[in-house]
């Protein structure tokens, strides 16, 4: 077994964040009528892609080495002068000096987000176990808007489907160093889900099934193949996020991860 130290979890977050920073990029190249912005601050990187997009936040943060209280300022200035809250998922290895700098400044916990890893992918479920009835295959360059609304219709009944989520979703599907996957039951669109390779870490995304196919499978058989690319890819790590408690936490855990720590993402209003 790994054990989870300030290492692991630096592969991580950094790979997470380095995801946001490269969804943002693409997400600029198809949509250059929206007001993306990149910053390295206080060792994480933050970005923001409109006030509403759900990659608009920062991620690494604290975990290079102590934070001062100007850092902290310089996160909050670049989300305020833009026009949106200041968001930060923060890893718990973090100086605990660090909470309480962001405490000072009137940043409240917004949400919770347990990080599962699975480090063993050799040994990971394969695609030849998917249940009957459910096939998986990559999507094509040409299936864009397929597979970005498929993945939010399945989100749907937690987050509102907007035109801001597309083209963030869009944004990912831009990546040169990913694969997106369609989930098919008889033959008819299921779901979908994303894969991208980053420091050796196997991150996996945007994993939705449509209501009318659920309990079929769809899920395990996504995460089969997006493991499996993973491994040839040469990562010896995967990551997953999920709410605790939910019904996605549960799968991705009877599919071998584990929780290495429990995330927070605290928000300071404008």
């Amino acid at each position: 077994m790994r054990f989870i130290d300030l290492n692991l979890a630096r592969r991580v977050e950094m790979a997470e964040a380095n995801a946001g920073r490269e969804c943002a990029e693409a997400c600029r190249r198809f949509h250059p009528e929206h007001s993306v912005a990149i910053e390295e601050i206080a060792g994480g990187v933050a970005v923001f892609a409109g006030v509403d997009s759900p990659i608009t936040q920062a991620i690494g943060v604290g975990l290079h080495g102590a934070v001062s209280g100007a850092e902290v300022d310089a996160l909050g200035d670049f989300f305020h002068r833009r026009g949106a809250p200041a968001a930060i998922e923060l890893c718990p290895l973090v100086d605990i000096s660090l909470y309480e700098k962001f405490a000072a400044r009137n940043y409240h916990l917004l949400e919770l987000t347990d990080v599962l890893i699975l480090d063993d992918l050799a040994a990971a479920r394969v695609p030849g176990t998917m249940s009957a009835g459910v096939t998986v295959r990559a999507a094509t360059p040409d299936e864009s808007k397929l597979w970005t609304q498929t993945v939010a219709a399945g989100f749907a009944e937690h987050y509102p489907v907007t035109q801001v989520m597309l083209d963030v979703m869009e944004g990912f599907y831009g990546r040169r160093d990913a694969c997106f996957y369609l989930a098919f039951a008889d033959g008819i669109v299921a779901g979908g889900g994303g894969v991208f390779a980053g420091q050796g870490v196997g991150g996996l995304f945007g994993a939705s099934t449509l209501p009318t196919f659920r309990r079929r499978g769809v899920q395990s058989a996504l995460l089969a193949v997006r493991l499996a690319w993973a491994c040839d890819k040469g990562c010896d790590l995967a990551v997953s996020f999920a709410r605790p408690g939910s019904s996605s936490h549960r799968n991705i855990e009877r599919n071998g991860f584990r929780v290495a720590y429990t995330r927070t993402k605290l928000i300071c209003a404008l």
